[in-house]
Parts: C-alpha cells; sequence; structure tokens
C-alpha cells in the first residue's frame, strides 16, 4: 500500500486529432488557481494544466516509483506515451479538466477528470489522480479531489466514478473520508466507486475540518521551529536584527541560532554565516532584519535553502504605498510557491512561552511569563506596549504573533491553531482589518464556544466611501456578538477582561453582589453594574473600620449564596496601609466556592496588586488567582461583558435555516440570463420572479402604461388595490407622495394612475391591497468590511434617524433568524406591547424569521446578488406582506470560503 496514490484512468491514450483533443485549449480558469496547505502545514500551489506543462510532466512521471506506478495504471507504465502527454495536457476545461500541484517549479501532483458521453443517466465523469513518492500522505489527493468537484460542479457534471485496484486501500480511504457517500462494485481485481458530488452538510464539514488541522499545523510549525536563522543579525541591540537575535540568545530557545551577516563570522559570539545557504543545518524559521531592498535576494536564499517559515521584519512594503503594496504580494507569492508561510511583513515577531520551546523571536523588550492566554495583534509597534502592559499585568501568555501587515499569516490562522491548542484557554485579538470576514466569522463562531476571543478593533477597517463610520461599528459590534465574541473598545479593557477569563470561572447568571468598606465606591460600581444589565439590589457595606476578617467572612459568605452569580470587592483604606493581609483575606473567603467569579479594587496609594496570586510550580499563576481593577466601574463593565459572552456560550448550537420550497436551478437559470459585466438592479418584476423562486412572495401587482391597462390589473388582482408611482426617487417616501392606497373603483385607478403618470413620467405599478401591520425593513449586502450580512428594522424616517438597524453575518442559524427579529430596540412594538401597554396585537414574527432565512438562503446560493432589499414588509398577525423586492446582481466578488480549502 502506497499512500496517496490515486485511482486509474481507464480512457486510452489518443491521438492529438482524435475530437474532444483541443489543438489550442482556451485559457484556463483564473480562479482555479490556489494556493493550500497540506496536512502537514506546508503551502503547495494549485493551477490549471497547460500544454506548456508537457515537459515537467513527464518528469514527474519519470521520477514515480513502479510501485506508483502500477497502482495508477494497472501495470508497468515506465514512460508517458507522446499521444497521452499531449491528451493529458491539452484540455477544454470543461468536459476534459486537469489539474497539477506545485512547490517550486516541480509538479508533485495530478488530478484530472473525463467527460463519460456515453454514460446514461446523471452527467458524470471519470476521476483520477497520482502523487509524487516523496510527497504521498500530505493530504494532496483529498486536495485534488476537492478542485476537481468545484470544477466539476461548475460544469455540471453530478457524479464521479473512479476504477481502483482493490489492493490500493490508501485511495479508497481517500474517498471515503472525503465525506462521499460511495457506492462500490467489484470486477475481479478492480473496485468501481461512483459517488455525487453535491456539497452536503457532511462533505463541508470534512472540508472545514482538515482546513482547520492544516492551518493550525502551520502556524504550528512557525511556532515551534526546530533551528533559526537571523537575517541581518548585528551586535547592537539599537538595530532590528540585534535586537531579535539577543532576545533569542538570552531566552532559553532549545534549537541552534545562525546569526546571518555578509561582514562578520561572527555575532555576539555566534558564528556568523555570509548567506542562509552557507548554513550547514537544516533552517526551519528565517527572521529577515535586512531593508526593504534586499529582500529579493534574501528570498532566493530561503527558496533554495528550503527555509519552511518566514518572519518578516522589515517594513516598507504595503503601509508605504502602491509599488509597497506590489513588492509585498511579490514576496508572499514567491514564498507560497516554495512551501513558505509569512509573518508580516513590518511585524514585530513571534514567541512561544512553551518551556520546552522558549522561543522570542521579537523586538519587544519584554516579554510576559508563561500563562493560557494566545495573543494576535496586526501593529508592530504597539504591539511591544501590548507585551509591556500583559507583562505590567501578571497576564501570562502561551504565543504570541504580531503580523503586521498580515500579508499571509492572519487571525484566521491564529485562531485555527489556539482552537486545538491545549495550552491556550483564552483568545485576544487586536485586529486592524479581517481578511477574509465570512471565514473570520466562522471560525470565531466555533471557536468561541470553548474558548473565550476578546477582540479590540482599532477602527482602520470601518473606512467606507460614505463615511459612515456609526454604521460600521454597529456592524462591528453586532457581527462580534453574533460570533460570541468579546468586543472591547481599548488595550486596558481588553487586559481587564482577559484577566478574569484566564483566572475567574464565568458567571452561572447576572446577580452580582458588592462587598467594600465605601459607601461611594461601592455605589458606583452598583451604578455601573445596573448600567452594563447586571442584577444588584444594594450593596453589602463593611463601614470604614472593616478589618481582614471581616473581607474574609463576606466574601465567603457571598460565594456560598445560591443567590449571587459573582462578587465585586472593594477595598479603600481611610489612612494608608498594607494591603497583603487585605488580599489574602479575600482570597481565601474566594476559595469557600471557586465556581463564583470574585473580583476586586483596591482603592490604595502603594501596593495595589494588579492580582491576588495563587503560583503553583514553576511560579506559574494558577486558576483561582483574583483580578484587581483600577477603579469599580472597569470592573463592572469586564464582568458585565464576560457575562454576556457566558450566556451566548449556553445557548444550543443552531443548525445553518434550510428552509424549503427553493428552487435554486431556476434561480440560477435566471441570474445567467440576466447578468453582465457591471452590476445593475434588476426590474421590479425581474426581482420578483427571482424572490419567488426561494418562497419569497412579492405581493401581487402589475406594470402598466396606461389607464386602461391600469383598470384592467386592478379587475384582475381584485379590489381594493394601491397604485404607486415608479423610480427611485418615489420608493419609501414619508410623504406617500407616489402612492394611492385603497382604490376601490375604476374611476379612482383611472383617476391615480394619470396622477401618479404625470409626476413620475414612468409606468405605475398597480399592486393588491396587503393586511395592515408594521412596516419592517430587510436588506442584504456583500459588504466590502465584513463580507455578506443581512440587517433588520423597523420602517420609518425616525428608526432610521436613530440608526435602529441590527445586522448579522450571512448564513444565519435557525436561532439568529429568530434573534435578529427580536434585536432591534423597537422590536416591542412587533410584540403588541411597550412599556406595559397593550398596543395592538403581535405580529407572526416565526413569518418574519423564515422570510429573514429564505433571504440568507438566496444570498448564499447565488453569490452574484450583490444587494437586496425587501422594503418595507407589512408584518400582521395574518403573516408578512413584501411590498417591494430590489436586487442588484453582478459578478461574483471573491468568495473563497465557500469553494474548495485555498488560502485567502
Amino acid at each position: 500500500m502506497v499512500p496517496g496514490v490515486a485511482a486509474a484512468a481507464s480512457t486510452p491514450p489518443l491521438p492529438p486529432d482524435t475530437p474532444g483533443t483541443p489543438v489550442n485549449p482556451p485559457p484556463p480558469p483564473e480562479h482555479w488557481f490556489a494556493d493550500v496547505l497540506a496536512s502537514d502545514g506546508g503551502v503547495v500551489r494549485l493551477r490549471p494544466i497547460t500544454p506548456a506543462d508537457a515537459e515537467a510532466l513527464e518528469r514527474f512521471h519519470e521520477r514515480l516509483s513502479d510501485r506508483t506506478r502500477y497502482l495508477r495504471y494497472f501495470g508497468p507504465y515506465p514512460r508517458m506515451t507522446p499521444k497521452d502527454l499531449y491528451r493529458t495536457t491539452h484540455v477544454d476545461y470543461r468536459d476534459r479538466v486537469g489539474l497539477v500541484t506545485e512547490l517550486g517549479d516541480e509538479i508533485i501532483a495530478v488530478g484530472r477528470y473525463e467527460f463519460l458521453a456515453d454514460r446514461p443517466g446523471p452527467r458524470a465523469a471519470e476521476v483520477a489522480f497520482v502523487v509524487a513518492d516523496g510527497h504521498q500522505g500530505r493530504g494532496l489527493g483529498s486536495i485534488l479531489l476537492e478542485h476537481l468537484n468545484g470544477a466539476a460542479a461548475e460544469n455540471d457534471i453530478e457524479t464521479f466514478v473512479a476504477e481502483v485496484l482493490a489492493e490500493n486501500n490508501a485511495m479508497v480511504q481517500v474517498f471515503r473520508d472525503a465525506g462521499y457517500q460511495v457506492q462500490r462494485s467489484r470486477d475481479g481485481s478492480v473496485l468501481h466507486l461512483e459517488f455525487a458530488i453535491d456539497p452536503t452538510e457532511a462533505l463541508l464539514s470534512v472540508r472545514d475540518s482538515r482546513e482547520r488541522a492544516s492551518e493550525a499545523r502551520s502556524v504550528g510549525n512557525l511556532l515551534s521551529p526546530k533551528s533559526i536563522a537571523v537575517i541581518g543579525a548585528t551586535p547592537s541591540t539599537s538595530r532590528v536584527g540585534g535586537a531579535v537575535l539577543a532576545n533569542l540568545l538570552s531566552g532559553a530557545y532549545q534549537g541552534p541560532v545562525f546569526p546571518v551577516n555578509r561582514h562578520r563570522t561572527a555575532v555576539r559570539g555566534v558564528r556568523a554565516y555570509p548567506t542562509v545557504r552557507d548554513i550547514p543545518d537544516e533552517v526551519d524559521l528565517a527572521v529577515i532584519a535586512v531593508p526593504a531592498a534586499e529582500i529579493g535576494s534574501v528570498l532566493d536564499d530561503c527558496m533554495a535553502k528550503g527555509v519552511k517559515g518566514l518572519v518578516v521584519l522589515t517594513a516598507g512594503f504595503s503601509e508605504s504605498g502602491p509599488r509597497g503594496y506590489e513588492a509585498e504580494r511579490e514576496l508572499v507569492d514567491a514564498a507560497r510557491a516554495h512551501g513558505m508561510r509569512v509573518v508580516g511583513p513590518s511585524a514585530l515577531g513571534i514567541a512561544n512561552t512553551d518551556p520546552s520551546i522558549a522561543l522570542n523571536a521579537t523586538l519587544a523588550p519584554v516579554l510576559p511569563g508563561r500563562g493560557r492566554i494566545g495573543f494576535f495583534c496586526q501593529s508592530g509597534p504597539l504591539g511591544a506596549a501590548i507585551l509591556g502592559e500583559a507583562a505590567a499585568r501578571q497576564l501570562g501568555l502561551s504565543t504570541f504573533v504580531s503580523a503586521g501587515n498580515r500579508a499571509d499569516v492572519s487571525g484566521n490562522d491564529l485562531m485555527q491553531y489556539w482552537d486545538s491548542d491545549p495550552d491556550t484557554d483564552v483568545v485576544l485579538l487586536y485586529l486592524e482589518t479581517f481578511g477574509n470576514p465570512r471565514k473570520f466569522s466562522r471560525i470565531a463562531r466555533r471557536v468561541a464556544h470553548t474558548k473565550p476571543i476578546v477582540a479590540v478593533n482599532s477602527g482602520r477597517n470601518v473606512g467606507r466611501m460614505d463615511g459612515d463610520r456609526d454604521l460600521d461599528r454597529s456592524l462591528v459590534r453586532n457581527l462580534f456578538a453574533q460570533a460570541g465574541i468579546i468586543q472591547v473598545d481599548s488595550i486596558t479593557e481588553l487586559f481587564d477582561c482577559a484577566m478574569l477569563l484566564a483566572y475567574q470561572p464565568l458567571p452561572a447568571g447576572p446577580r452580582l453582589a458588592v462587598i467594600g468598606n465605601s459607601a461611594a465606591l461601592s455605589w458606583l460600581a452598583v451604578d455601573a453594574a445596573r448600567g452594563e444589565g447586571l442584577e444588584i439590589e444594594e450593596p453589602i457595606d463593611l463601614g470604614p473600620l472593616a478589618g481582614p476578617a471581616d473581607y474574609l467572612t463576606s466574601v465567603a459568605a457571598a460565594v456560598s449564596d445560591p443567590a449571587v452569580d459573582a462578587v465585586i470587592v472593594i477595598y479603600s483604606p481611610p489612612v494608608p496601609a498594607a494591603v497583603a493581609s487585605f488580599a489574602e483575606a479575600i482570597r481565601s473567603g474566594a476559595q469557600s466556592d471557586p465556581d463564583t467569579p470574585v473580583l476586586t479594587t483596591f482603592v490604595a496609594d502603594q501596593g495595589m496588586p494588579n492580582l491576588l496570586a495563587t503560583r503553583g510550580l514553576g511560579g506559574i499563576l494558577e486558576r483561582g488567582s483574583i483580578p484587581s481593577f483600577g477603579d469599580p466601574e472597569r470592573a463592572a463593565r469586564a464582568l458585565a461583558r464576560v457575562r454576556r459572552y457566558a450566556d451566548w456560550r449556553t445557548r444550543p448550537l443552531s443548525p445553518i435555516a434550510r428552509p424549503g420550497g427553493v428552487d435554486t436551478t431556476r434561480a440560477r437559470e435566471l441570474v445567467a440570463q440576466w447578468m453582465s459585466d457591471d452590476p445593475h438592479w434588476l426590474t421590479d418584476l425581474q426581482a420578483a420572479e427571482l424572490l419567488g423562486c426561494y418562497g419569497i412572495a412579492v405581493v401581487e401587482f402589475r406594470d402598466v402604461s396606461d389607464a386602461d391597462a391600469a383598470v384592467a390589473a386592478a379587475e384582475e388582482l381584485g379590489y381594493p388595490v394601491a397604485a404607486k408611482a415608479t423610480g427611485e426617487i418615489w420608493r419609501n417616501r414619508p410623504d406617500l407622495t407616489g402612492v394611492r392606497l385603497d382604490l376601490w373603483h375604476p374611476d379612482e385607478v383611472r383617476r391615480a394612475f394619470t396622477d401618479l403618470a404625470e409626476i413620475s413620467g414612468n409606468p405605475v405599478h398597480i399592486q393588491r391591497m396587503a393586511t395592515k401591520g408594521v412596516g419592517c425593513t430587510f436588506r442584504a449586502q456583500d459588504d466590502p468590511s465584513f463580507g455578506s450580512v443581512i440587517s433588520f428594522g423597523l420602517s420609518g424616517t425616525i428608526i432610521d434617524l436613530l440608526g435602529d438597524r441590527v445586522y448579522r453575518a450571512l448564513p444565519l442559524t435557525e436561532a439568529e433568524s429568530a434573534e435578529l427579529i427580536d434585536a432591534p430596540r423597537a422590536a416591542p412594538l412587533l410584540s403588541g406591547s411597550v412599556g406595559g401597554r397593550d398596543i395592538g396585537k403581535p405580529v407572526d414574527k416565526d413569518a418574519l424569521a423564515e422570510l429573514a432565512q429564505r433571504i440568507s438562503r438566496l444570498c448564499d446560493d447565488l453569490p452574484e446578488v450583490r444587494e437586496l432589499q425587501c422594503e418595507p414588509v407589512l408584518a400582521s398577525p395574518e403573516g408578512a406582506a413584501v411590498l417591494y423586492g430590489r436586487v442588484r446582481i453582478g459578478p461574483e466578488p471573491n468568495r473563497f470560503d465557500i469553494g474548495p480549502r485555498r488560502m485567502g
């Protein structure tokens, strides 16, 4: 058995002039080019095969072992015939598709499918692939199968078949592990495999699982290098290369460190080399600290040496302008083509506090001690301040990555790593951009269910052309909350939440007890807590003369009280005094019930602790240490944020909403029919037809151009009807100038048509009157910063001015659809009650939630839909009536997260 060797293709070689073999193949589809992570975390490049690959393909075949060729071709096949070579490299990218994976200039795997024209039933193709012996076991067969699946789906192939030698157990396992429902039959020594290629939930789950494992492994390789080269190393710690080398050497890093300096034979007492190529041993990680102009030659050396990862500390790339951006893309492109990951450029570096690794490849003068918090930061300069603050607060880290410009390794990669890292319990993110927002949301939702994520967003990614920064802040707040992320507004608040999450349990509920010896400070805590939604009656006032014993007794009683979910303890000495005895008393009292979180505030001029620490072996801080905050309001805010997260985490997992009654095939046919190169709005009739494919019924209407047609339409629809002017300026006007309602007679219809046609100069809509109700608005769009999002709110000018809209990332789960409807501040109007007063019957909120689900599925199925509006929607006890539907379509944006695996 040879792992990774693929199925054989039974199609015999054909001469070049055989029909179906194009003499001049079309250009390969650009979106089929991809950088993909193998199962070992290394990068491989995948692309369509072309006629120019003939020589490289021949060399690839000759390097295969006899055993691999036997399993692939069912017999000895030492050389590809010219006819077979020609047929393999000349494909039409529709009925015949070939893909290769490369490392550098070398082909390391080949996959192909060929349409079976004579086969009855659904369109089927035979699939086959083979992997070079030295790269088997890296999951390349699964990667090729995923991407062949994606190409086949684009070309209306529904089924794959494969012929496999029965002894090729590894190949059978590839198909089985991919999540396909494989049908098997046997003819002697050959197995016939057949499976549908629909993207089922099982397939998507397998894809996501493989992506998570490969990305985690990739980051793990960077954070656990066996050897490091510092390129640009100098003796001076005032220079970048000197500072990072000093940090590596002064720590306890367990592997060899190789300084690289063309002008020195040694740096800081360690032998130096002119280039990376001259280092006699293998190099896992290269830390680059040379001027940007020298990066090209350094990269060539690293590629020739086979370095696995780069940390680029050098600045002067995308942050410097268009030329720098192009240089950055070229750097990443070349590194990936040779299997390398890149942290940076303009990075502060990476660190791993695991004693068995002890990696400090950063420029930071201070590195926090060992802990269970993972930290990702984009800003290099700010990263040093962040590490210093973490160290001052005794906030231990497991790993740290400052990605600078985030040209390759991103926060998504780190979340994949920390998700499975047993040494990380809490994730901290300082974000300037989201990268792939859809993927960010998907990963964060999964990770946050087991490990809290605290994120501060700098606001750099909220620069809209319309300047609506308030809208962007609402989007960030809503989308973070949806994913279970604890959003904070500053580094101080980030650490406040981190201290609580790292050392104390999650609160079981909102009920709070406040204990203190200062009534004024205690009431500050109470007011802040109530403002954040926590529940508290009155504080427990111990009085200014309270001693350590009073604190111990009160804290022990509070944490043991079943009616208390969390405790804030305040100590403000009436005169300067040592706080150690009070800190010990509070810590001892808290141990009476370690499942109740305790926070403290010490208002003292000297000796105020950041943490009432419990230390284990090696001085490592343990769970049960009690965080202390500079003032009680900060403590209350941190507790409230953590409480909201704890509540989110207890909600049961909900599946992605998949409502029935959907005709996706017809919808795709319509979109293809109406598409053009430029995004454009569909007509109202086209939009209604497309929405109808997803069970979204726009209240029936007719488009009319004269009075007689208006009357005929009214009689066909049935009275009463409404007449509406068409044209952008007449939609949803609060003064209803372009609308005539409750028309019961032909004369009223004629008069309404004449009035509206005169003021608008456009055709008029005659629409059946809907049941009166509460006006609502649904909008979905492909947001440039956050991906596909949906918003919901009630209609009205005042609502618009107040910005009472809520946002969620698509696709929606069933639970999120219901939560969306209840989220606006004006949502009580839908329940028929405001401030305890009945104002009418509750509307059918289930109908609104179902409408949200249908919009979500439409946008998920049809990436060409760039914007969608259902406005207004009249919600009543009888249901939800859509009065207007608008859809804008255009060439689909990059949505790599919905297809085969690829690096963003």
